[in-house]
């Protein structure tokens, strides 16, 4: 990662520690994204391994200072690898009493809290639900509890933009600014990052230096109030961590499947026509996507997920990429439409952004609750590939994999994110786009007749993969359609040994796909007492909670199933090699249904649907417990 020159070392103790996790909370009006993000590209320019959890609320607008409307940004920043924004949260910048009723419960004891007193006043803490009369930083047992700091931001952000040009609602808006600051001197972060990008993003792009000038201002203030206060008896020291040489970047899950998509338009000499319909947690791809024209990228915005589907099937039909991108309710719309790619047997890309359900249910919030309807939610027998990234960065390689496949094998590719990836980020180790091969793809020309005629339905006799005929070649006329398919000729067909003849043909296709993925690896000893096996964006925290058990002295390995229709060849060797296989979930048990009836093993799950993302003390607790049943 680039060097950079840390701050100047202040008055008072400096204490050297490992890993900080730290929450920004506040109304979602007060910037806690932003502040948040600040100080993860910061820590990233640092040097430090990042991983952060931003959480929304669900209401566009909710009643400002009630709970329903608290939004938080959680980062772990760390001197070596890390792999999940953290369990207990070691520092809380609370910018109001709400923010800190629903954060508070997080904080490991003997935490920091920073609050914005100013905004602790009678109005807001009955507003959120406090008892008339009591403030909780006043609460001795929350002092024992935690180290409170009281921090009036909100007069003092008015105070340093006395004079200013802009108005009192502009300058509010900077308070997150001023908790940032006192952030940054407690952790040592160098402001001039984040000042550059005030500059950069309100007086260049939006065409205001004045609020860019306010936010700096304020940004300062907050650090050498922090300096100058004494409130604080040490400051915190978290060195860079070790990493591979080149450039990286902070990177979230959706912009790295937007990156992603850009490439494979670079790699298969193909436009990838983007269709999609605004669906939270997987908006921000269509949004991403909209600005790279220039890199053979067409997005539409259908009026319905119905509509998306088509248009992307339409696309490939065609001969170019189609890819649409959804969340779980968007994927139930879509699937008579991807039944309709599988038995055209074309190229297709469906991202499904899981958010927790059923029906609208927690849509700002995460889950993993979509994989047996990606597998198996359609009419007949209507197979097709399933992928999962298991971290935001890798939403970049295994959207360029799911292309390979697609064309490789003439099917359509479920890619399974979810909320937690989608808006959580890491650095990103920018890739040699020279380095990464090119996607082949082949479209017959009229010499692939045979007898004088074209036959849609013939297959590659190592992958079953049908011929990708473009619309309007000469000589190769053929029928297309959503009824069953003759063998060979695609002409349409009721023949009831056909029809079997067909649903067997797909399913194989899929299959043999088995042989174009790596194998499954463990993580540890390659045999033990335990394996703890995932998908998707459980890896972090099973990684972590492995390592956690094995230095308690326990055998146990981990392994994480990117490829889960078909899954790697070596699955069941590789699962039968320990004792027990106990499989977290964020979900009630899909991943272990399908394990248990698929190879017959005894797998045991440890399942939380939570809308959050699980915790490594939850897992470990989970294994300790199934280890002495």
């Amino acid at each position: 990662m680039p060097e950079t020159t840390a701050v100047s070392t202040p008055k008072g103790k400096s204490q050297p520690v490992g890993a900080v996790v730290i929450r920004f909370c506040g109304d979602s009006g007060d910037g806690m994204q932003f502040a948040g993000g600040e100080f993860a590209s910061t820590s990233a320019i640092f040097g430090n391994d990042i991983a952060t959890f931003p959480d929304f609320p669900a209401e566009i607008r909710a009643p400002r200072g009630t709970t329903f409307g608290v939004s938080g940004f959680q980062l772990q920043f760390s001197s070596s690898e890390i792999h999940t924004p953290g369990d207990m949260v070691n520092v809380l910048l609370a910018m109001n009493p709400a923010g800190f009723k629903v954060n508070i419960g997080d904080v490991e004891q003997g935490g920091i809290v920073i609050a914005n007193s100013d905004e602790f006043t009678k109005v807001n803490l009955t507003k959120c639900g406090y008892p008339e009369g009591y403030n909780p930083l006043d609460d001795q047992a929350l002092n024992a509890k935690y180290q409170i700091f009281r921090v009036p931001m909100s007069r003092l952000t008015r105070e340093a933009l006395e004079g200013s040009s802009i108005g009192v609602k502009d300058m509010d808006r900077c308070r997150n600014m001023f908790a940032l600051g006192v952030a940054y001197w407690l952790y040592q972060r160098p402001l001039e990052p984040t000042i550059e990008r005030f500059h950069a993003y309100y007086g260049k792009t939006k065409g205001r230096p004045e609020i860019a000038e306010a936010n700096a201002i304020v940004l300062k203030a907050g650090y050498y109030f922090a300096e100058t206060a004494e409130l604080f008896p040490v400051r915190y020291e978290v060195a860079p961590a070790p990493c591979e040489p080149g450039v990286y970047r902070r990177i979230s899950g959706n912009h790295a499947l937007v990156l992603g998509l850009a490439t494979v338009a670079q790699k298969a000499g193909k436009e990838i026509v983007f269709a999609g319909y605004p669906i939270t947690p997987a908006s921000d791809i269509l949004h991403g996507l909209a600005r790279l024209k220039h890199l053979h990228v067409r997005t539409f915005q259908a009026e319905d997920e119905i509509a998306a589907m088509c248009a992307a099937v339409g696309a490939s039909y065609a001969g170019q990429l189609g890819v649409t991108a959804t969340s779980g309710p968007g994927l139930a719309l879509k699937s008579e439409g991807l039944g309709l790619a599988v038995i055209y047997e074309l190229p297709l890309i469906v991202i499904d952004v899981q958010r927790a359900g059923p029906s609208t249910g927690m849509p700002t919030k995460t889950e993993q609750a979509d994989l047996l309807q990606a597998m198996y939610g359609r009419p007949g027998e209507c197979p097709c590939i399933v992928l999962a990234p298991s971290t935001p960065a890798d939403c970049f390689d295994i959207v360029i994999e799911a292309a390979r496949l697609a064309v490789k094998h003439m099917t359509p590719v479920v890619i399974l994110s979810d909320g937690y990836i989608a808006n959580g980020a890491e650095p990103w180790k920018i890739p040699d786009i020279d380095a990464i091969d090119e996607i082949r793809i082949d479209h017959p020309t009229a010499d692939a007749k045979q007898n004088g005629a074209f036959l849609p339905y013939t297959r590659d006799p190592e992958t079953l993969a049908r011929p990708w005929a473009i619309p309007g070649t000469p000589g190769l006329e053929h029928r297309i359609g959503s009824l069953e398919k003759q063998e060979r000729t695609g002409n349409v067909s009721y023949d009831p040994a056909n029809h079997e003849a067909m649903v067997k043909l797909r399913q194989e296709k899929v299959n043999r796909a088995a042989d174009s993925i790596p194998p499954l690896t463990v993580r540890g000893e390659d045999s033990g007492d335990v394996l703890l096996l995932g998908w998707g964006s459980t890896f972090g925290a099973i990684a972590t909670a492995g390592d956690r058990l094995r230095e308690m002295g326990h055998k146990v390995s981990t392994a994480h199933l990117r490829h889960l229709m078909p899954m790697p060849s070596n699955t069941e060797q590789v699962l039968r090699r320990f004792e027990k296989v106990i499989i977290p979930e964020n979900n009630m048990g899909q991943l272990l249904m399908l394990i248990r009836s698929k190879f017959l093993i005894d797998a045991k799950g440890i399942n939380h649907v939570r809308g959050r993302a699980f915790r490594v003390d939850s897992i470990v607790r989970g294994v300790l417990e199934l280890m002495n049943h």
